[in-house]
């Protein structure tokens, strides 16, 4: 069990957060008895999370109180009180249903301004946790990339200190590029050094030049720094390189000659 991926995972974020699905929140739960480690990490990031709200907690305006008190004063006067047996009339008393409609309406009012609060801050922590996972998935896709291309890159470099890897530098105006051909596998790979970006509809197009005569030896594609397999070429007098329609032709374009050199 990796444990430090499951904890990256975003998996103990979500269970936090209640967004997890009944099923993921089971699997938290039970990770939780078994490793302490994830456990620890659940608690750490209840906490990180409590106190990220208390620091950005808002107080909600005074205005808002005495907002309250303007629309409940009518009903919260100064109580009057006669004396019957003068004036003839009974004494008015508070009535106590005002008192706990107002109470209720107060604790309406806090509960939804802090409901609001709360709403806005758990959107923005969604937003936050979104652009993280997106952020880290971009990283993880990033580092498979380098890593592919490492490894292609590390596979040339074992291929070139083969002893039967033949090296043909070719080159031509303002364009560079060479040839590594395996006199032992035949294996032929070539890496542009210095070509221009081919336009739209062209391609490269390498040729072997065998007893005088151009011979197909593949289409040139997109590999950057890295090394293009090509055809396999038993036996070739030099190399060449020229710009052809894409997908190829029969027989080398020579005004399209862009780079050549002789094994």
């Amino acid at each position: 069990m990796d444990i430090k991926a499951y904890i990256e995972s975003g998996i103990i974020e979500s269970y936090v957060m209640r967004l997890t699905s009944p099923e993921e929140t089971a699997d938290v739960v039970s990770m939780m008895s078994a490793y302490p480690e994830i456990a620890k990490a659940v608690n750490d990031f209840e906490i990180s999370l409590e106190q990220h709200l208390t620091a950005n907690a808002v107080v909600p305006s005074p205005d808002v109180k005495q907002a309250i008190w303007n629309e409940l004063n009518p009903d919260f006067l100064p109580v009057i009180k006669e004396d019957p047996a003068i004036t003839g009339t009974a004494v008015r008393r508070p009535a106590t249903w005002k008192y706990l409609a107002a109470a209720s309406l107060v604790l309406l009012l806090i509960s939804a301004v802090l409901n609001i609060y709360y709403y806005n801050k758990y959107a923005d922590a969604r937003r936050e946790y979104n652009g993280l996972l997106a952020e880290r998935s971009s990283l993880f896709a990033n580092l498979d990339a380098a890593q592919t291309k490492l490894n292609v890159l590390d596979s040339s470099m074992q291929m070139m200190k083969d002893t039967a890897m033949q090296i043909i530098a070719m080159t031509g105006k303002n364009s560079k590029a060479t040839v590594y051909w395996n006199s032992r596998t035949k294996d032929v790979y070539v890496l542009q050094n210095e070509m221009a970006k081919v336009p739209q509809g062209k391609q490269y197009q390498l040729w072997a030049i065998v007893d005088g005569k151009p011979v197909d030896a593949g289409m040139v594609g997109d590999c950057g720094d890295v090394l293009c397999k090509m055809k396999n070429i038993p036996r070739a007098e030099a190399f060449a390189i020229t710009l052809e329609n894409a997908g190829g032709s029969a027989v080398p374009t020579m005004s399209q000659l862009y780079v050549i050199g002789k094994v």
